[in-house]
């Protein structure tokens, strides 16, 4: 399983993209940044987009690869997964009509550019060779992580939360975990009030888990507090924590 991150920002400053990571060249996990990273051919190669939650830094790619697509003269469909509530929100709030238009019905209903497709907060289904588990996680609107499969490779990621408990279950033997850490630690207050993790969050989170991943990857960094976070990270003294990098390339 090849995963490519196109942003990792919890903010969008020069050099730091929200986020988004691509997996296998045709899946999007999450999808703040798109276009603005991708080429032509390969924002054609996207045919599947899971969501985590309605916020605007994990969805503003949606609707612009979709414009992108309709100029090109493509004509396939791309299916946007999520929880109904994610969903509801995108339909509502962003390609409404009047934010930007409905591309699941362009260019028609029968053949649009965008599909959506329901899941439950826990389930199990497939997007290909992929396996895919969601579950709920903590966070101010409905949101879920994902725990992906391919193959022996399983990648858990957490979307946005702060202290949870289920999606530890989902664990066990992992190729990698991308989770995130927006504050430094100083503002616990404000992690726990918007629901996001700081570095001593996550060290009581990862105690959770009865054996930790050989890659633990943190993303949705403020970028103003980068330096704080990584030298708190560092304190911690946790085996295979890494922050991610707009660009990074991993085979798990």
């Amino acid at each position: 399983m090849k995963l490519r991150v196109l942003g990792c920002s919890g903010a969008e400053f020069p050099g730091h993209n929200p986020s988004a990571f691509l997996i296998d060249d045709s899946l999007l996990l999450d999808a703040g940044t798109v276009g603005s990273v991708l080429s032509e051919d390969e924002q054609w190669r996207i045919r599947n987009i899971l969501v985590t939650h309605s916020h605007l830094d994990h969805i503003r790619g949606i609707p612009l690869l979709a414009d992108n697509i309709v100029v090109s003269g493509q004509t396939h469909t791309v299916e946007v997964i999520a929880t109904g509530e994610v969903l509801s929100a995108i339909g509502t709030h962003l390609m409404n009509g009047i934010i930007w238009p409905d591309f699941t019905v362009i260019p028609n209903p029968d053949t649009p550019i965008l599909r959506y497709r329901e899941i439950l907060p826990e389930d199990s289904f497939t997007i290909g060779e992929i396996s895919v588990q969601s579950c709920p996680v903590n966070h101010t609107v409905p949101a879920v992580g994902y725990r992906i499969t391919k193959g022996k490779s399983s990648l858990l990621y957490t979307g946005d939360t702060g202290p949870t408990e289920k999606l530890w279950e989902l664990a066990g033997d992992l190729a990698a975990l991308i989770v995130e850490v927006s504050f430094p630690s100083d503002m616990e207050e404000i992690a726990l009030m918007t629901r996001h993790l700081t570095p001593a969050l996550l060290g009581k989170e990862l105690a959770k888990l009865s054996k930790l991943p050989p890659r633990i990857l943190i993303t949705h960094l403020k970028p103003q507090y980068h330096d704080r976070i990584n030298a708190e990270l560092a304190a911690l003294e946790i085996p295979g924590i890494v922050l991610l990098s707009d660009g990074d390339v991993y085979d798990l």
